[in-house]
């Protein structure tokens, strides 16, 4: 029965994943950074040691297959909670991709992005 009743939870949360649409807080700090301009950011890169400078909740960079995505403004929207921040300012590839992301969130991840890891 416990079974069950985990099992409806986890299915209601995946359909709420999917047909909630999220929206950017407006006067968020960061909000501004990750959503202006993002042709003239494609070009900008950052070393690792920049983006390991940006680990906390109120200021967090990740980067997934060397690219690099301000997530700030989404990471008290995060549905996995602060298992955003386990690799807060390091690379998240391996959880991004992991099987509790629907697809949504690629679609998602390029509003937040603002530049290249530099190699």
């Amino acid at each position: 029965m416990l079974f069950i009743v985990a099992l409806a939870l986890l299915f209601g949360l995946f359909l709420a994943l999917l047909f909630i649409p999220r929206h950017h807080k407006s006067g968020q700090k960061g909000n501004a950074n990750s959503t202006l301009n993002n042709k003239d950011k494609a070009s900008k890169s950052f070393t690792k040691s920049e983006v390991s400078l940006h680990h906390k909740r109120t200021d967090c960079w990740i980067i997934i297959k060397n690219k690099v995505y301000d997530v700030t403004p989404y990471v008290e929207e995060h549905p996995g909670g602060d298992a955003i921040l386990a690799h807060a300012g390091d690379d998240s590839t391996e959880g991004f991709f992991g099987p509790q992301h629907a697809t949504r969130v690629f679609d998602m991840i390029d509003d937040f992005y603002i530049g290249d890891l530099e190699q």
